[in-house]
């Protein structure tokens, strides 16, 4: 066995592979760049070789400062991790060339596995089900029509040249066929000047699901079952679960012996993933392969048991897998959420800056099942603007879907982060959401169901007055501390009352509470009464309570008049008032924000890269104005209505912070 390996990748893979390596009695060797100098992969490892400047083309995925390193340290190994170098066939051609080991796949798979056409390619001559379709030129109308027969309805009709949407029409008979591929042409030729057209299958109600393999260099290939990742943004997956809640065993058998097929025809070793697409008959597709070890392996790892990250050391290390396929049974249910550094409330913009609180819920086993955090930052930490925006990735395990779901509301209520954007409130409401819990989910789902973005979840009446039950009894013990402090005048004393008025989320709830040792009794105006029981107290960031036996875990923050308690994706303003207070505050003014429509703010910290227009322009609905690159992406800010320019505030190559001005208009 190795006694020394080297990860080229940072954040939370390399931690994850740390801790295995750490695990096997294995030393370690991390890199980092100038951003990364104070991270936590670099305390964590044995050793830590310094690669460059923060940018990932001048350090992290420059080989010959990796091959340095690995010179430097003799390491014996390297584990890429995922992105990076981690699919790089060059890469692991040097490595085998310089005699280190690549705990990976061998060079010519990556390379044949790379590319979209020739993976397809090796796929069907393997057996594997790949998307029907025709690439060659089709004459006219009636050959389009025999196509399209000939792969079964629905088909999508395309142009070779083809974007935004233009040249595309999906047909789901022989006339809309015929007519689909005129229409199609037709726009074609006169958009892009080319009038080739395609015809493959259309994919209705389409899931993406992976299957999970694992290779030695004996001939032996396994799979570690599915992970159903339909749940995704822009294609960027955010909730993965293992298994899925679709497949039956004989199409997950099918899938599986077609990834193990595929691999063995490229002659690959390690873990890699089959990915493939899903429709709502559970016909199967064949997507690519990833080389690699997946984001989203953990839930893999507990259905199975498997430690992935060791299996890949020791394959690379020349042994057996210590598995048949008839070992690898699925236990229980598992759910990951990828927690990510983007702002939900401003369209999952990029969020940098320091983590000022970061208090993920307690790992572990307990009689409900498994939570468990992979991370590569800390309280105190950056996020980055060069990197992926990544935090960490929850993960929960139960023995059935529903117990997993529920396990992972409560490990999201209790997850504390703090100082910048994150999307924690998002999957949380995702957890919620009726949709989801039957399982009846598609790559469509976040689109469909929430076409305006996120503005915040909207509890249930039930989930609503349990909170404002909770947020009385947190009342009474806040106002007791008040009413205890020193200093008073001799002659008054401060009592606590037992009628409050509790507003949140637009609705009023007049309660009356009566406390007692064990906890407190909140009963509303109709009689409904709930028991709360809390060790809250007033400064604590987390309230763990019980409401009629139930847990209910709030984030807290103070407000004039209530709190601020965040639960289940939503973000409430809680306010307590006595009875005459909440009348007269009926007659309030409610303070407006302020206008900014006459402002173009930025939205994110990031840099300016370009100003498309000047003073005294006048721009149109949609036009570009403004492009902030932020972690690695452009974001084109564009005008919202018609306007003309009074005054530019910024320029190209400025560090911008959220809500800077950048331009002004008349």
């Amino acid at each position: 066995m190795f006694k020394k390996i080297l990860i080229a990748n940072r954040g939370e893979i390399a931690c994850r592979v740390i801790k295995t390596a750490r695990k096997m009695g294995i030393q370690t060797v991390a890199v980092y760049s100038d951003a990364d100098r104070n991270a936590l992969h670099v305390k964590m490892a044995d050793e830590a070789i310094h690669i460059g400047p923060p940018p990932a083309n001048q350090s992290y995925i420059v080989i010959d400062k990796i091959m340095e390193a690995i010179k430097a340290t003799g390491a014996e190994a390297v584990h890429p991790g995922y992105g990076f170098l981690s699919e790089r066939m060059d890469f692991a051609a040097a490595l085998e060339k310089a005699g280190v080991v690549f705990i990976g796949p061998p060079s010519p798979a990556i390379e044949a596995m790379g590319d979209k056409i020739t993976s397809k390619k090796l796929a069907q001559e393997a057996g594997v089900s790949t998307v029907p379709g025709y690439m060659g030129l089709i004459a006219d109308a009636e050959e389009a029509v025999r196509i399209s027969d000939e792969i079964g309805y629905p088909v999508m009709i395309k142009a070779s040249a083809g974007g935004g949407g233009k040249g595309m029409r999906i047909a789901w008979s022989a006339q809309e066929a015929r007519e689909g591929f005129e229409s199609s042409k037709n726009e074609a030729a006169n958009s892009f000047g080319d009038d080739r057209i395609f015809i493959e299958k259309f994919v209705t109600q389409p899931r993406h699901i992976e299957i999970q393999v694992l290779a030695d260099k004996h001939g032996n290939c396994v799979y570690l079952h599915e992970r159903e990742c339909s749940i995704q943004r822009r294609n960027q997956k955010v909730i993965e679960e293992a298994p899925s809640p679709f497949l039956d065993e004989e199409t997950r058998r099918a899938m599986g012996e077609q990834a193990c097929a595929l691999a063995k025809a490229v002659g690959y070793t390690s873990a890699g993933t089959v990915e493939f697409i899903v429709d709502g008959n559970r016909n199967f597709y064949f997507l690519e392969m990833n080389t690699r070890l997946q984001v989203e392996h953990p839930v893999t790892e507990l259905i199975t048991g498997v430690d992935l990250v060791e299996q890949m050391i020791r394959v690379a290390d020349g042994e057996p897998l210590p598995f048949r396929q008839e070992d690898l049974l699925i236990q229980g249910w598992a759910m990951e959420s990828r927690l990510y550094a983007e702002d939900p409330y401003r369209n999952f913009l990029p969020s940098i800056g320091r983590l000022t609180r970061y208090r993920p819920p307690e790992e572990g086993e307990d009689a409900g099942g498994i939570v468990r955090n992979d991370t590569g930052v800390f309280e105190g930490g950056e996020i980055s603007m060069y990197y992926d925006p990544m935090i960490a990735k929850l993960c929960t395990w139960a023995p059935t879907r529903l117990e997993a779901i529920e396990k992972m509301r409560v490990a999201l209520d209790t997850f504390e982060v703090e100082g910048i954007g994150h999307n924690l409130p998002f999957v949380a409401a995702v957890m919620d959401h009726p949709r989801f819990v039957k399982g009846e989910i598609t790559t469509a789902f976040i689109a469909e169901e929430y076409p305006e973005g996120f503005q915040g979840a909207t509890l249930t009446q039930g989930t609503l007055r349990r909170v404002a039950a909770v947020a009385a009894a947190m009342n009474r013990v806040a106002e007791i501390r008040r009413a205890r402090i020193s200093g008073t005048l001799g002659n008054h004393e401060r009592r606590v009352g037992t009628d409050w008025v509790v507003t949140l989320q637009g609705e009023s709830y007049p309660v009356t509470i009566a406390a007692d040792r064990e906890g407190s009794t909140v009963t509303f105006e109709d009689g409904t009464a709930h028991r709360v029981a809390s060790d809250w107290t007033p400064g604590m960031a987390l309230c763990r309570a019980e409401v009629d036996g139930t847990a209910l875990v709030m984030k807290v923050g103070k407000i004039p008049q209530g709190f601020r308690l965040r639960h289940r994706g939503a973000d409430l303003k809680v306010n307590i008032r006595s009875p005459r207070a909440a009348a007269l505050s009926a007659h309030m003014l409610e303070k407006l924000p302020p206008d900014t429509s006459k402002f173009l703010l930025c939205p994110m910290p990031g840099l300016v890269v370009k100003i498309n227009v000047a003073p005294g322009d006048e721009v149109q609905e949609g036009q570009a104005l403004a492009t902030v690159e932020a972690m690695k992406m452009e974001n084109i800010l564009r005008a919202e209505r018609r306007a003309v320019v009074s005054r530019v505030n910024a320029a190209p190559g400025e560090s911008l912070k959220v809500d800077d001005v950048i331009l002004e208009f008349e």
